[in-house]
């Protein structure tokens, strides 16, 4: 057998490539460069793709394959282009300080992957070996990123680091479909995605009329439309 057919080479290259999205999550957070949080989601969605393409490809689930395909197009690769050029427009590159300051924000961060462990042992089922057995191990990563990606839009204060929250959130929820299920059924999936991908270019709008109206992505200024 070669080791490309190998379902422990596999489930090693599912555990390497999780550990590089929790790593960029993490980062994502201790950062206050717009431009590098958005290219560090575009790389994270890349690799989402490249597990669910891995067990697409051991468990011969073509329905994963469109998943992975379509998570590879929009969110590696469009939504990216969408919100640096959003970022070029409204001419705004830097983070303002959050409600959280950064050092405490990552320790919150590593605090919140500790607890997804601790929750997702109990879903362990260590006597699964095989294909059937690919990704069950980076659950606890899928629960970090839905936990942190939630911490991320609480905390921040621009309205665009918010939408990469809401983003790395959803991201969290399909790591999770892929990797224990092998996917929910296709149209649910595709319809997920979709609802997602509008909300995120809706947002984006949103935040360019923001910032045309108060000069800012500070999005505690629009307590000012109080009457």
């Amino acid at each position: 057998m070669y080791f490309w057919q190998d379902p422990e080479f596999g489930n090693k290259m599912i555990t390497l490539m999780a550990a590089f999205v929790l790593v960029l999550q993490i980062m994502m957070v201790g950062q206050r460069w717009l431009v590098t949080s958005i290219r560090a989601f575009g790389v994270q969605s890349f690799l989402l793709a490249s597990i669910a393409f891995t067990i697409a490809y051991f468990n011969r689930a073509p329905h994963i394959y469109i998943v992975a395909g379509l998570t590879l197009i929009f969110k590696a690769i469009l939504l990216p282009v969408v919100l640096e050029r959003l970022v070029t427009k409204i001419e705004i590159r830097q983070e303002i300080e959050p409600f959280v300051n950064i050092p405490l924000s990552v320790i919150i961060a590593g605090l919140l992957t500790l607890l997804a462990y601790a929750v997702a042992e109990s879903f362990h089922r260590p006597d699964e070996t095989g294909p059937a057995s690919l990704g069950h191990n980076v659950l606890a990563v899928a629960i970090a990123l839905f936990l942190i990606g939630f911490f991320m839009m609480v905390n921040r204060r621009k309205a665009l680091t918010q939408v990469l929250g809401l983003l790395s959130l959803e991201n969290g929820l399909l790591l999770a479909a892929i990797s224990l299920t092998y996917g929910m059924p296709l149209i649910v999936e595709v319809g997920i995605f979709f609802d997602v991908l509008v909300a995120a270019l809706l947002l984006a709008i949103l935040i360019y009329r923001i910032r045309e109206t108060f000069d800012s992505m500070d999005v505690s200024r629009l307590r000012r439309l109080r009457g």
